[in-house]
């Protein structure tokens, strides 16, 4: 089947954090490009477009990610892109100052609802004929300031988390299959334009293009948005 006709059938694509303003820009962007959007937040949004299906989950809880995961797999038939935008961020004023209390916040939201999703929609992507996951992570999660424990060893945790789903993706003789999981750098998302930062639709644009690119050049990369 061609990129053409994959996109005039409608992919499936989940979001996760749909709620939030990245959310909404991505879900909107991919829905205006004909995909079949899975709009899941921790409660119900109305969407204006009939391709946007909402959804709540808690993807807190693993038993209730899978079992979204299982439901929308078999309302659809396929699962082409799940892009998780659920996140958090605690910082502090020096290292000393760390606060515990935001590693276990940020390792709830960063890390565990990640690891919960990617764990319940692994196979649905990487049977899918060009499966897609994205993250998006910060350059704290390789550079850390010294405010920033908490912050990027939670962002470094995801990006190794994907990173393993990628090579999960790969195939054992090398060639690899058709699916991607990709990592999408920003310093900041913003919804109006500020240098250096990463506007919200330009995200959007990059979400959408994830599958107008090989999986071969996408598949445990880290692409720099700032």
């Amino acid at each position: 089947m061609t990129e053409t006709s994959r996109t005039a059938d409608g992919r499936v694509v989940v979001v996760t954090g749909a709620n939030g303003a990245a959310g909404r820009a991505v879900t909107e962007r991919l829905a205006a490009g004909g995909a079949r959007v899975v709009a899941a937040g921790r409660t119900v949004r109305q969407w204006d477009s009939p391709r946007i299906a909402p959804a709540a989950v808690d993807l807190l809880d693993p038993d209730a990610t899978r079992r979204f995961a299982d439901a929308v797999t078999a309302e659809h038939g396929r699962v082409d892109g799940l892009v998780h935008l659920v996140g958090g961020w605690r910082g502090a004023p020096s290292f000393a100052a760390t606060d515990l209390a935001d590693w276990t916040f940020l390792h709830d939201q960063v890390v565990r609802t990640l690891q919960h999703t990617t764990l319940a929609f692994h196979d649905a992507l990487r049977d899918a004929p060009s499966g897609r996951f994205a993250m998006v992570s910060q350059p704290a999660a390789r550079r850390p300031d010294a405010g920033s424990a908490a912050y990027g060893a939670a962002k470094a945790a995801a990006e190794t988390w994907t990173l393993a789903m990628a090579a999960s993706f790969a195939s054992a003789d090398g060639s690899g299959t058709g699916s991607a999981a990709t990592i999408l750098v920003v310093k900041a998302l913003v919804s109006e334009a500020k240098p250096g930062l990463t506007h919200v639709d330009d995200l959007a644009s990059t979400v959408a293009g994830l599958w107008d690119r090989p999986a071969s050049e996408l598949n445990g990369t880290r692409l720099d948005l700032s």
